[in-house]
């Protein structure tokens, strides 16, 4: 009797048969990313994300590793001018990260060399990205959930990616798009921009299809020249300003807010008309004054600080008709007031004292008035 083979077993190794390379290059960055991790390497000659020379969870070490042992050549330049020396030709991939530290004279100088090559930015910002005619500005977002490709591009079919922050550049076309763009676009031939840079990352290279992504996007020709931008390279004109700083869609409201204000300003001067002249200073008669005062008092029915003025008025001109100076003692003045009048001491004292009662009523405010002016003619008489 023949021996039969499980259905299972043979449609397993046929699987296995399949994906061989894919499971060959998986075990590599497995093991790539474990080396960097674990051992490290040495010393790391920087810190910055995505480095290829960098092991932490940011750099992009694994990534380098795996496509040097893919056969693909490597070639790391910190400098433009080591850009410059590299010849690039239409055989190689041009990878830029920091790209943060691009500047205008960099962004040319790039382009230059990599004229034949086919350039890759990860997460270019919005100066680098106005550089190949993207006037609207990236969005960033989360990947929470892989992220099919869903494009024409059969380089990425089947793939997707995951990462925890990505940029989506507002342009037609592109792989892996979302609700505002795609996070790998194609501005312009040969040129790619990789708004999820941390696929490249050694901490994120194995989520979803990431590895896949990152050798398939930089592995296409047998050379990759992965450019770090240095800070040395920027000139004087590469500097920011407050109007690189400003959004460009801000700049036309700004423009037409000081147009508004400019008229604005125009129409209220207008309005108000030219200035008025008089000559200073005014003469106000005191009978005016004094009838303003008096109105001023009676509208708020303080009727205790009007006394309390006619009562101040009328101990000034008695004592400077008897001669007690400008600020006699009040009690001193009521005596000298009833000797010369005639009026007894509390008669006085009711009047103008330090003692005297409020007025309860404009009567008695009116009535106050009258006396004090009585008592005022005595003393003049005397």
């Amino acid at each position: 009797m023949a021996a039969t083979t499980a259905p299972g077993a043979t449609t397993g190794g046929g699987w296995v048969r399949r994906q061989r390379s894919t499971l060959v290059v998986g075990a590599g960055l497995v093991l790539a990313v474990a080396v960097v991790l674990l051992v490290g390497g040495g010393t790391a000659r920087t810190t910055a994300a995505l480095d290829p020379d960098n092991p932490d969870p940011v750099g992009g070490r694994a990534v380098g590793r795996v496509l040097a042992d893919q056969g693909v050549d490597v070639t790391v330049v910190r400098s433009a001018d080591a850009l410059d020396d590299a010849g690039v030709d239409a055989d190689t991939t041009v990878l830029v990260t920091s790209t943060g530290l691009l500047g205008e004279s960099t962004i040319d100088r790039l382009l230059a060399a990599a004229d034949d090559a086919d350039l890759v930015l990860a997460e270019p910002g919005p100066g680098t990205t106005e550089a190949f005619g993207i006037d609207e500005l990236p969005f960033q977002v989360t990947v929470d959930d892989p992220r099919p490709a869903a494009c024409t591009n059969p380089t990425y079919d089947g793939l997707s990616l995951q990462v925890d922050r990505a940029l989506e550049y507002p342009v037609a076309g592109g792989c892996f798009r979302g609700e505002h763009g795609a996070l790998l676009a194609e501005p312009a031939p040969g040129v790619t921009l990789l708004g999820a840079g941390d696929v490249l990352s050694n901490d994120q290279v194995l989520r979803a299809d990431n590895a896949a992504v990152a050798l398939r996007l930089l592995g296409q020709h047998d050379r990759l020249v992965w450019y770090v931008p240095s800070l040395d390279d920027l000139v004087g004109d590469d500097g920011v300003s407050l109007t690189t700083l400003l959004p460009r869609g801000l700049r036309p409201g700004l423009w037409i807010g000081a147009l508004a204000v400019l008229a604005l300003l125009l129409w209220r001067a207008r309005r108000l008309g030219p200035l008025a002249t008089e000559p200073l200073p005014v003469v106000v008669k005191a009978i005016e004054t004094t009838r303003s005062r008096g109105r001023l008092y009676r509208r708020s029915g303080d009727r205790g600080h009007a006394a309390a003025h006619l009562r101040s008025a009328a101990r000034t001109r008695a004592a400077d008709r008897l001669g007690l100076g400008a600020r006699p003692d009040p009690d001193a003045l009521v005596r000298d007031l009833a000797r010369h009048t005639g009026r007894s001491v509390e008669e006085i004292d009711h009047l103008l004292g330090p003692h005297a009662p409020t007025p309860a009523t404009d009567h008695d405010l009116i009535a106050l008035a009258g006396h004090l002016a009585e008592l005022d003619r005595e003393v003049r008489r005397t």
